[in-house]
């Protein structure tokens, strides 16, 4: 049986930077997972083979939980916990609405969904995706799940009743997609990746609608980089609403929050 011992030793002769903390999670999953999981060699070899240690394992830890990931299935990264730390203050300060409806939008595995829902038990919590995958696999974190392009894959009866939207939608530009981590590259779907020449097309779409969407008073967050923040920003205030930024240095994550007032209606 291989020992932990030799798992940290392939790991870093993989390039494996946390090689002692991945292989602890290696071995648990081995141990732990039941019958129809790998053995821990076979496990190993996926990892030193570059598959992301969330697909070997089969989830990822994202603001406290453990969400079920899927092949080609955008992986939740650390920085887009500042999107659910953000529609927290904002659930708070529209607690009076019950239950507030939160609306996960382009929601690859449901992760920022199942965050909330977690957090706000009483809240009607919708996520959407347009890819069939991704649907699938949210599935599997949250109930209400909608396949479908953007706001078309929501019901109806939602439109002028969201309390929050939150949508990290691609916003990497197409150019730069061959610059990105080869993780991100060869095991997750590029519809989850490419946000188009400057990255911000899925914005412009989600600007250009979300208005309509909103409750009076309601929100739209939207995880952007720190180089397309004032763009992002600037989409959402050419759409009539009340824009401010939103950063969180030690996830490194950026994020602007629009909020749709009576005369945006």
């Amino acid at each position: 049986m291989t020992s932990e011992v030799e798992v940290v030793a392939r790991l870093r002769a993989a390039g494996c930077v946390f090689a002692e903390e991945e292989a602890a999670l290696l071995l648990a999953h081995a141990a732990d997972g039941g019958p129809d999981v790998p053995a821990l060699d076979a496990l190993v070899a996926r990892r030193c083979a570059g598959e992301p240690l969330e697909l070997v394992v089969g989830w990822a830890s994202f603001a406290g939980l453990r969400v079920t990931v899927a092949p080609g299935v955008f992986v939740p990264r650390r920085r887009t916990e500042l999107l659910v730390a953000v529609v927290d203050g904002l659930l708070q300060a529209r607690a009076a609405q019950v239950p507030p409806v939160v609306v996960d939008l382009c929601c690859g595995t449901g992760a920022l969904a199942a965050a909330v829902a977690a957090r706000w038990p009483h809240a009607q919590v919708h996520a959407a995706d347009v890819d069939p995958a991704a649907v699938a696999c949210a599935r599997r974190n949250v109930p209400l799940v909608h396949e479908g392009d953007l706001f078309d894959a929501l019901p109806g009866a939602l439109r002028g009743r969201v309390d929050v939207l939150v949508a990290n939608a691609p916003y990497v530009p197409s150019h730069a997609i061959a610059t990105m981590p080869t993780e991100a590259r060869d095991h997750e779907a590029l519809v989850a990746l490419d946000g188009g020449a400057d990255g911000l097309d899925l914005q412009r779409r989600i600007a250009a609608d979300v208005a309509g969407w909103l409750a009076p008073g309601g929100y739209v967050v939207v995880e952007t980089s720190p180089r397309q923040a004032s763009t992002s920003a600037r989409l959402l205030r050419a759409a009539g609403l009340a824009v401010r930024t939103a950063r969180d240095d030690e996830r490194d994550g950026t994020a602007v929050v629009g909020r749709r007032t009576p005369s945006s209606a």
